[in-house]
């Protein structure tokens, strides 16, 4: 009958979403700013070798790169880098900014207005290590003769992954350390192993910052240290503020009268303070829900003040939204608009605010909220539909019950496409995607990649569970000592009562993750019997061998919260490692590898291939040159979403010939 929508099996339908497109708009733009009347911020380029471009909003609306390829806008402190830029307006008239370049890590300065310039390095390379790499710069150009960047400095000392200090500096603009380190002022005494960027007070007369040590990470508990800042710019008598080894201040920063605020989870969530240099706090909204998150990359930022009093903020619980907060009544006015997630970066110019949002139907975009008018509007980074958005997933928010009768947090996507149904009697396969971090979170936003396979008629289950952020410390702390057991547990209660409720095949059920996800992933094909096949990206797979150097400085002691001390559970590290189970993993697996990842190196990964050698089970082993944690180049994120589909199609015995066939070896 004519208009009738053609009946096909799930896994099977034909899709405008193929693999190359969802790749070619993988990531989002991050760390917003803004240079006298423009807009600037950082955006990833897949097709470019996976780089990160320097994007500027022009007076007339429209946007361009300031740098062209190679330039590549990134910092690798403590791996996963932080704020790589930042940027003034020469009292001339041109921008000037400073940038980190990801290939050799050194700090330049570019006056893109100026005929003929380019990058000029104002840091130098070093021999040792992994060398100089600096973050969280902010341009003070009234200091010196020229001017000074203050940032991070993270200083390699030998070849181990801990040989490494950091402390706060100033790197003079005039370009005469580009060639002698010496020349790089230190400005704080390199007491704490970590620390973000110095935020100077309006008078500039102190600065505050974040740090925190071994073994904790930043989300466990974190200090502000306070100093007074001499005339000839020297960091005078630096003290803690507040914050200790139980309370995670995630952002500070000063108002225009010279108030500081933070934002800290002593309440048990990340709610915003204001703090006087004598240590006392007062809460300015308190809430159940969040004003901050895990600092996993330096400089990030979920709240930032106005100068007429009110602070702009990133909050919520779960889903999050961009707000203005009126101090003295708690009241937050939300900007009106369809997005469900603010990524932790903002800027303001006045009465504007700049951020990055997104929501189930848009990619992230560069957004700009009028707080005179409450209009929000695109500005950079417009999101534009590549195929006919019906294609998209409809996003159910949904909370399950686990063991314990503990609450687990996901987001299921169903099959869903317009131009096919299934047969009455078929019930779809589904995959659950487990999140990095563990500290991280899925946000409820459209991906092109969770498109690729609902669009197919393969469902998706993106589980928050314990440990997760966004919902208070308590379910943070769920983790505690429990990795490879809550974060497994959430999943296959999840998987199996969609499974249950009539929702996915049992049979045809698959876990996937990357990073800790890629643990999670692997730890539940040895633990349970829930999936016919899993997807594992650049994992932990060996908890004593990563525990004891086998990954970055950041993590080296990240498995004392999630696992025990070592000395102490050395048996727990041995006996929830997957490396160490390889004879309880039946299920076809696929295992992607960067070549280049110093976080969860490929050791892991050839390690346990070889105790899954000769044991007769189907499995793939794909790795790239020139791809670190996390893949970011247009051609391997293609490479891995075909690889993927062709291994759930031969599991759940789909029949599609148009990805290539990931030959499976045993």
């Amino acid at each position: 009958m004519d208009g009738m929508v053609p009946t096909g099996t799930y896994g099977s339908w034909p899709s405008p979403i193929g693999a190359g497109l969802a790749a070619s708009h993988d990531g989002h733009p991050e760390y917003v700013g803004v240079i006298g009347d423009e807009v600037w911020w950082t955006a990833p380029r897949p097709t470019e070798g996976g780089r990160r471009a320097l994007m500027r909003r022009r007076a007339d609306g429209g946007e361009e790169s300031v740098l062209p390829a190679p330039w590549n806008v990134r910092s690798r402190v403590i791996e996963y880098g932080g704020r790589p830029w930042a940027g003034a307006r020469r009292p001339e008239g041109g921008p000037l900014v400073v940038f980190v370049h990801f290939p050799d890590q050194r700090l330049y300065a570019y006056e893109p207005d100026v005929p003929g310039a380019g990058p000029r390095p104002l840091t130098p390379l070093s021999g040792v290590g992994a060398g100089l790499r600096w973050v969280d710069p902010q341009l003070w150009p009234e200091r010196g003769a020229a001017g000074e960047v203050w940032c991070v400095l993270e200083e390699f000392t030998g070849d181990a992954p801990t040989d490494v200090r950091r402390v706060l500096v100033a790197v003079p603009l005039d370009g005469s350390a580009a060639d002698d380190r010496t020349a790089v002022r230190e400005l704080s005494d390199g007491a704490h192993r970590f620390v973000t960027g110095p935020r100077v007070s309006p008078d500039g007369r102190r600065a505050a910052w974040i740090a925190w040590d071994h073994p904790r990470m930043p989300w466990d508990g974190t200090e502000v240290i306070l100093a007074d800042i001499a005339g000839d710019g020297v960091f005078r008598e630096p003290r803690s503020l507040l914050g200790g080894p139980e309370e995670a201040v995630a952002q500070i920063d000063w108002t225009a009268d010279g108030q500081l605020l933070f934002s800290s989870d002593r309440s048990g969530w990340w709610n915003l303070y204001r703090a006087d240099p004598h240590g006392g706090t007062v809460a300015l909204c308190s809430r159940d829900e969040e004003f901050g998150g895990p600092l996993w990359k330096i400089g990030l930022r979920w709240f930032h003040p106005l100068d007429n009093g009110l602070v702009a903020v990133i909050h919520g619980s779960g889903a999050t939204a961009l707000g203005i907060l009126d101090p003295e009544s708690c009241e937050v006015v939300d900007a009106a608009g369809p997005w469900t997630e603010w990524a932790p970066t903002l800027a303001v110019h006045g009465s504007r605010v700049v951020g990055v949002a997104a929501s189930p139907r848009s990619a992230y975009e560069v957004m700009e909220l009028d707080t005179r008018t409450g209009r929000t509007r695109v500005i950079g980074s417009a999101h534009d539909d590549p195929v006919d958005p019906s294609f998209y997933p409809e996003p159910q928010i949904r909370v399950f019950t686990g063991p314990d009768g503990r609450e687990t947090h996901a987001h299921i996507y169903p099959p869903h496409n317009p131009g096919r149904v299934a047969p009455a009697d078929e019930l779809p396969p589904y995959v659950v995607w487990a999140h990095g971090g563990p500290t991280g979170r899925a946000p409820l936003v459209l991906d092109l990649e969770i498109a690729y396979f609902t669009s197919r008629g393969i469902g998706v289950a993106e589980v928050n569970y314990g440990g997760s952020a966004g919902y208070g410390r308590e379910y943070r702390n769920r983790l505690r000592e429990q990795w490879g057991v809550v974060d497994v547990e959430d999943c296959a209660a999840v998987a199996v009562a969609l499974a249950e409720e009539g929702t996915a095949d049992p049979r045809r059920l698959a876990i996937r993750g990357g990073s800790a996800g890629g643990w999670t992933a692997a730890a539940s094909l040895a633990a349970t019997d829930v999936y016919a096949c899993g997807t594992v990206m650049y994992p932990i797979l060996d908890l004593t061998a990563w525990g004891t150097g086998e990954t970055h400085d950041f993590e080296s002691r990240y498995l004392e919260s999630l696992v025990g001390p070592l000395a102490a559970c050395a048996d727990r590290y041995r006996d929830r490692s997957p490396v160490r189970h390889a004879d309880r993993i039946t299920a076809p697996f696929l295992l992607l590898q960067g070549l280049d990842d110093v976080i969860c190196p490929p050791a892991q990964c050839e390690r346990f291939l070889e105790r899954m050698a000769g044991r007769g089970v189907p499995h793939a082993y794909l790795t790239f040159e020139g791809e670190g944690h996390g893949f970011r180049r247009a051609e391997t994120l293609t490479r891995v979403l075909e690889a993927e589909l062709s291994l759930y199609a031969q599991t759940f015995g789909i029949e599609r010939g148009d990805v290539p066939r990931l030959e499976l070896a045993t």
